[in-house]
C-alpha cells in the first residue's frame, strides 16, 4: 500500500514527545488505552503514565507496548509519523447528521478531502423529506434494506421495496417518502459528498 498521499506529521528532534507519539499511534490504530494494554500484556496504568509523560519506560516495556499496535521501536522514533486512515467503524461510531423522523448516520465525521459519502438511513412511517425537493451537486445511489419508500426524481416516481435500488444525478430535484407502516432502512452513497 502506498503512503504517498497520506498526511505526515514531522517532529523536530528537540520537540520529540514520547507520550504524545504513543497516544497518536494508539489513536491511529483505533485502540483505547485499555485495548492497547491488553494487547501488550501490561496494565492500563502503564499506558496512561507513558502517554502523560509521567513514566519513562524501559526499552523492553516500550517494545512490548509498541508490539500491541503493532509498530517497531525504530519506526516509533522515526522523524515522520504517517497517519493511517480509519478503516473500520462500529455502528455506534457512525455520525448522526439528521434528526426527527429521518435518521442519517454518516460513515466518518469529517468528509473534507473525501470522494464518497455513505449514509445508513432510517425513515419512520410517514417520514417525508418535504414538498421542497432536494438538489445537490453529486451522484447518489443506494439499496433499500427494509420497508417501502416512494422516491421521486424529476418527473419520475416509484415505490421501492427491500432489495430495490436507485442511482441518479442528485442535481435533479428529488424527494423521499415512507409510504408504508414500517421503518424504511436504506444504505446510500453520494459522490462527491454534498448532502
Amino acid at each position: 500500500m502506498s503512503h504517498e498521499n497520506l498526511p505526515v506529521m514531522e517532529l523536530e528532534e528537540d520537540d520529540f514527545d514520547l507520550g504524545a507519539r504513543l497516544k497518536a499511534l494508539r489513536f491511529m490504530a483505533g485502540l483505547s488505552q485499555r485495548e492497547l494494554a491488553k494487547r501488550a500484556g501490561v496494565s492500563n496504568a502503564v499506558i496512561s503514565l507513558i502517554e502523560q509523560n509521567k513514566s519513562s519506560p524501559s526499552v523492553g516495556v516500550l517494545k512490548k507496548v509498541l508490539a500491541g499496535i503493532p509498530v517497531s521501536v525504530s519506526d516509533f522514533f522515526s522523524e515522520e509519523l504517517v497517519t493511517r486512515e480509519k478503516v473500520f467503524f462500529r455502528s455506534e461510531e457512525l455520525t448522526e447528521i439528521g434528526s426527527g423522523q429521518i435518521s442519517y448516520k454518516q460513515l466518518g465525521k469529517d468528509l473534507r478531502g473525501k470522494e464518497l459519502q455513505i449514509l445508513h438511513e432510517h425513515l419512520q412511517p410517514g417520514a417525508d423529506t418535504g414538498e421542497t425537493l432536494l438538489r445537490h451537486e453529486s451522484v447518489e445511489a443506494g439499496v433499500v434494506i427494509r420497508g417501502s419508500i416512494e422516491v421521486t426524481v424529476g418527473d419520475q416516481r416509484k415505490v421501492l421495496h427491500a432489495g430495490d435500488a436507485f442511482y441518479f444525478d442528485s442535481r435533479i430535484p428529488h424527494r423521499w417518502r415512507n409510504v408504508g407502516e414500517d421503518v424504511v432502512e436504506i444504505v446510500s452513497a453520494t459522490t462527491p459528498p454534498s448532502f
